[in-house]
C-alpha cells in the first residue's frame, strides 16, 4: 500500500495494542514485542523509531543486519504478543512456541500473521544512556537494573497491509 494512505493512530497501535519487531533472515531470525515507538519523517524520509533493551535476544539480529520489520497484529494475537514480550529466542523458537510463522520480502523477516507490517532499512543505531535524560524520574522509574535501551531508527522501504 501507499504509504501516503495510511490511517492507523500510532499511539494506539504502539503503545496500547504493541507491535512486534522482528530481524534476521528466512534461516534464523527472532521476534520481540515493542510498546515504545513511533513514525515520522528524518532526514528527508518517512521513518519508524523502536528501542530496545541492551538484554533482548533481537537486539542482536537488528544490530547485525540492515533491515528489520516493524508489524502489528489483530486482537486475536495478544496472546502471542504477550509471549514474545515475556519469552526470550534464546530459550528455543519464539516463533513456533507463539504460533506464529516467519515470512520474507525483499529480505526482510515478518510475521505472516500481521495485518499491518513496516519494513525497514536500518538507518541509525543511538544508544540511550544515563546521561540522556533531562527529566531525573526517568533514569530510577524504567532503568533502575540499568539495562538500557537502544534506539533505531528505519526508513520505511514499504508497507504491507492486509
Amino acid at each position: 500500500m501507499s504509504i501516503e494512505n495510511l490511517t492507523m493512530n500510532p499511539f494506539t497501535k504502539i503503545g496500547k495494542e504493541w507491535a512486534l519487531v522482528s530481524a534476521g533472515d528466512a534461516a534464523s531470525s527472532n521476534t520481540m514485542t515493542v510498546s515504545w515507538g513511533g513514525v515520522g519523517v528524518l532526514w528527508g524520509v518517512n521513518v519508524v523509531y523502536i528501542f530496545i533493551r541492551e538484554s533482548r535476544h533481537t537486539k542482536g539480529f537488528v544490530d547485525n543486519g540492515d533491515t528489520f520489520s516493524l508489524a502489528f497484529l489483530g486482537d486475536e494475537y495478544r496472546q502471542a504478543l504477550s509471549y514474545c514480550g515475556s519469552h526470550s529466542g534464546r530459550d528455543g523458537n519464539k516463533w513456533e512456541a507463539a504460533g506464529l510463522t516467519p515470512a520474507e520480502k525483499d529480505g526482510v523477516v515478518y510475521p505472516a500473521e500481521a495485518s499491518l507490517v513496516f519494513l525497514c532499512r536500518k538507518m541509525a543505531a543511538v544508544p540511550v544512556n544515563e546521561d540522556s535524560f533531562i527529566d531525573a524520574d526517568i533514569q530510577p522509574k524504567w532503568y533502575g537494573d540499568h539495562d538500557m535501551h537502544t534506539m533505531y531508527v528505519g526508513q520505511i522501504l514499504d508497507v504491507i497491509e492486509k
